[in-house]
C-alpha cells in the first residue's frame, strides 16, 4: 500500500467536490489537501462552503491537510485553531501569523506541515528546544503552476533524503490529467518533467516514491477515469502492465502478483506463480531469446523452478527450460524498473 492524496478547491463548487471525494475515496486516497487562502478564487459564502467541505471529507473518512493563516479560525467562526480538529482536520500547513510558541502548542494537536524547500535543521532544533513534538512534523513540497519552474526529480530525491534524516515524512504533488486548476491550467506538479507527461499518472507517482517521497497528492482538480484507475492501482501498491499473453496463459490476466522481496536486476520473479502452477504439466515450447519485457515461465525441465513466471528486465539468451509466453507492451516497459521489493503487478489485456 502507498499513501496517496488529492486536492480540493472551493472554486470547484460543492457538487463537483462531493463527486471528487467519492472518486478519490474509492481509489484508495486517505488524505486531501486544500488551501483556504488562494487569492484568485472566489469562495462565495466562505464559512458555509468551508464547513461543508470539512463535513464531506470527515464523513468519507478522509484526513484533511489545509493551508492556514493566523486568522483562519476567526474567519470560520471558531475560537482557536485547535477547534479545526472537530471537523476532521488532521494536518495544517502554516503560512504566516504564527510564533514559535504557537507552533509548539499546535504540534501537540495537529500534524504540522512545513515547506520542504525552506525548513532548516536550525529551525527544527530551535523548535525542539521550545518543546515541540517534532515527531508530528511533515514536509510537503510545493506545486508549481508556472511552466519551467518545477523541480527536477534528482533535486527532490536529494531534498527528501535530507529531510528523512531529520525525521520527516515527505509529501509531493503530481499533475492531474483531466480538469487542470486555473488560472493557468497548465498542471500542478512538484517535478517539472511531470507537467509534460501528465497522462502517465502511475509513472509520475512511482518516480516520486522512488525519490523517497512518502505520500503523493494529485495537485489538480480531477482525473480522468483511466487516471483514477491508475491512481487506485498505485494506492494498492500494484503496477498495471498492458501485456500480450498467449491464450494458454490468459488466466494470468487481472490477478495480482508480487515481485519477490529479493529483487533481481535481470528478471522480475512472481513469487506466487510456482504454487499457482503446482501439479500442472508445462511442456517446452517457444524457448527462444528473451527481449526486455518478455514474460516467461519455467517449463517441466526446470524441476523445482517449474511454473515460475518472470518478466525480463534485460535481454537474455534462449534457455530450453524457459518458455516465452508473452510480452509487456512497449508503452509500459518503463514501469519495469519500478517493480521491486515486493511490489505488486497486474497483467492487463491490451485494448
Amino acid at each position: 500500500m502507498m499513501k496517496t492524496g488529492f486536492s480540493i478547491y472551493l472554486s470547484s463548487g460543492m457538487e463537483q467536490i462531493e463527486s471528487i471525494i467519492h472518486q478519490a475515496k474509492n481509489a484508495g486516497a486517505t488524505q486531501a489537501f486544500t488551501s483556504l487562502h488562494i487569492p484568485e478564487e472566489n469562495y462565495g459564502d466562505y464559512k458555509k462552503n468551508v464547513l461543508e467541505l470539512f463535513r464531506l471529507t470527515n464523513e468519507a473518512g478522509i484526513g484533511l491537510m489545509i493551508d492556514v493563516e493566523g486568522e483562519t479560525p476567526a474567519r470560520l467562526g471558531l475560537k482557536r485553531m485547535e477547534d479545526l480538529l472537530d471537523y476532521g482536520v488532521t494536518s495544517i500547513r502554516l503560512d504566516y501569523g504564527f510564533r514559535l510558541e504557537d507552533i509548539v502548542s499546535l504540534s501537540k494537536t495537529f500534524q504540522i506541515v512545513w515547506n520542504a524547500s525552506t525548513i532548516s535543521p536550525f529551525e527544527i532544533r530551535k523548535l525542539e528546544q521550545y518543546g515541540a513534538d517534532t515527531g508530528r512534523f511533515t514536509a510537503c513540497h510545493n506545486f508549481y503552476p508556472k511552466p519551467y519552474t518545477g523541480l527536477s526529480i534528482e533535486r527532490v530525491h536529494e531534498m527528501n533524503s535530507r529531510l528523512q534524516m531529520l525525521g520527516f515524512n515527505v509529501a509531493a504533488f503530481v499533475p492531474g490529467d483531466e480538469i487542470l486548476r486555473g488560472p493557468l491550467c497548465e498542471g500542478l506538479p512538484t517535478v517539472e518533467d511531470h507537467r509534460f507527461k501528465k497522462e502517465r499518472i502511475a509513472l509520475n507517482m512511482l518516480e516520486l516514491y522512488r525519490a523517497n517521497t512518502n505520500q503523493v497528492f494529485i495537485g489538480d482538480v480531477n482525473l480522468s477515469g483511466n487516471g483514477w484507475q491508475e491512481f487506485k492501482s498505485i494506492s494498492e501498491g500494484v503496477i498495471p502492465l498492458r501485456t500480450d499473453l498467449s491464450e494458454a496463459y490468459s488466466d494470468l490476466y487481472d490477478r495480482t502478483w508480487h515481485e519477490r522481496a529479493d529483487s533481481s536486476p535481470y528478471v522480475v520473479r512472481l513469487e506466487e506463480s510456482r504454487a499457482y502452477f503446482a501439479g500442472k504439466s508445462i511442456p517446452a515450447s517457444d524457448t527462444g531469446e528473451c527481449e526486455p519485457g518478455a514474460v516467461c515461465i519455467g517449463n517441466d525441465a526446470y524441476l523445482r523452478y517449474k511454473g515460475e513466471v518472470e518478466i525480463c528486465r534485460r535481454k537474455r539468451a534462449s534457455d530450453s527450460r524457459v518458455n516465452v509466453i508473452g510480452k509487456v507492451c512497449n508503452q509500459d516497459l518503463e514501469y519495469i524498473p519500478f517493480i521491486e521489493n515486493g511490489m505488486g503487478i497486474q497483467f492487463l489485456r491490451r485494448q
